[in-house]
């Protein structure tokens, strides 16, 4: 049997939650500013969020910096009058412009109170988040009839939470709420008044939570560290795995989420066969030796995930290659291998071949190139090649 050892971590979304949270169950109220709408290069993503305490305290961001003076303005001034507002900042804006958005994007930004009245369900959020269960806010962003303005529904899989106004418009959200969270996405929803599906007036944005995608590491040695600590910092689950429970201690691996003392190839099949792997989820072998190694990735090249890759020479590649091929696996699994893992950087230490590894998870993620961006032209940031493979940032409520 496999023996666990399991560390929960906070990283900076968490913060943000935590932040809203100790407001929420004192009985405060908070101003909460959500990125709902981007449009050309925004610095941020739907979802961003921001949170303004009762004592001023600021958690979160919304803009890295662009507009946060305003809207932690907008923020405070909904706590003071109770009525949310969606607001609009970018170059068409002057105001905006000149509060300093000068990245040439545009911002829709839903600022609302939340206190245990206006959101009595976010508890809910929390413990969902918590337990990695998936979970979508729906929340109404703009309506004809201003006391619907910021209605929600909490949405899960197999239960739901709270109304965004009638009977009608929330079945009609729910259901694509459903839909949205399965495929890890998060937008803004339009219907007619009651919910209508062929009408306008109605906007409602759909924050979806989903679980951290999952890095898994075999190998236990300096280098799994490394990776490790890379992994928690781009925001994955980190897990790490190998069979000599010597050297898979918690100790050696402080920033995992998880330590697991298992055959690797066994744990991998175990993982997949109770739904625990998705097509986020990344796995880096790193222990170089076959009798791990080619066990393991028979598994993994048949898994629909998002990167498979293999530390090792390329005289340990074309042997791996060749006993993979002997085991049956075909070209096109075999396609799917990065090997030898990592980035043409020059990497020598642990920490820069651990940066090297991030770097090609990103650019496989994305579609990047890997050249530097003072060599390329056109766009900067690549658009999702599938979102359902990308993670869900989760600083949206």
């Amino acid at each position: 049997m496999p023996v666990t050892a399991i560390r929960l971590t906070f990283d900076a979304v968490q913060d943000v939650l935590a932040e809203l949270a100790a407001i929420w169950r004192t009985g405060g109220t908070a101003g909460l500013a959500t990125v709902v709408r981007t449009f050309a290069s925004a610095p941020r993503q739907p979802g961003a969020a921001m949170v303004v305490a009762p004592d001023g305290a600021v958690s979160g961001s919304v803009s890295g910096g662009c507009v946060e003076g305003a809207v932690y303005e907008s923020a405070s001034d909904v706590v003071v009058s109770g009525v949310p507002r969606l607001e609009r900042y970018g170059v068409s804006d002057d105001d905006a412009f000149s509060v300093g958005l000068t990245c040439g994007g545009t911002l829709d930004i839903f600022i609302e109170p939340i206190s245990r009245s206006t959101f009595a369900h976010l508890d809910r959020v929390l413990d969902a988040i918590t337990e990695h269960r998936p979970v979508a806010v729906a929340t109404v962003i703009a309506h004809p009839d201003r006391e619907w303005l910021g209605r929600r529904l909490v949405v899960e899989p197999e239960s739901a939470a709270g109304t965004v106004g009638s009977a009608r418009a929330d079945a009609a959200v729910i259901d694509d709420a459903r839909g949205l969270l399965a495929a890890g996405r998060s937008e803004v929803l339009s219907y007619g008044p009651d919910g209508q599906r062929r009408g306008e007036g109605m906007e409602v944005f759909v924050a979806c939570h989903a679980p951290r995608p999952r890095l898994l590491v075999f190998g236990a040695i300096d280098f799994a560290a490394a990776v490790a600590q890379q992994g928690a910092f781009l925001g994955y689950r980190v897990t790490v795995c190998d069979a000599r429970g010597v050297f898979a201690t918690p100790a050696r691996f402080h920033t995992a989420h998880e330590v697991v003392v298992d055959w690797p190839h066994r744990y991998l099949a175990a993982q997949a066969q109770a739904g625990a792997i998705d097509s986020r989820t990344v796995i880096c072998v790193l222990t170089h030796d076959a009798k791990f190694d080619v066990p393991l990735l028979e598994v993994a090249l048949r898994l629909d995930v998002g990167y498979v890759g293999a530390m090792g020479s390329r005289r340990t590649h074309a042997d791996r290659l060749a006993r993979l091929r002997e085991a049956g696996l075909t070209d096109a699994e075999l396609s799917r291998l990065a090997s030898p893992i990592g980035l043409d950087l020059g990497a020598r230490t642990p920490e820069e071949t651990a940066v090297s590894i991030a770097a090609e998870i990103i650019a496989r993620r994305w579609g990047g190139g890997g050249r530097p961006l003072s060599e390329t032209e056109g766009r900067i940031h690549h658009d999702e090649r599938d979102s359902a493979s990308v993670p869900v940032e989760l600083s949206n409520i």
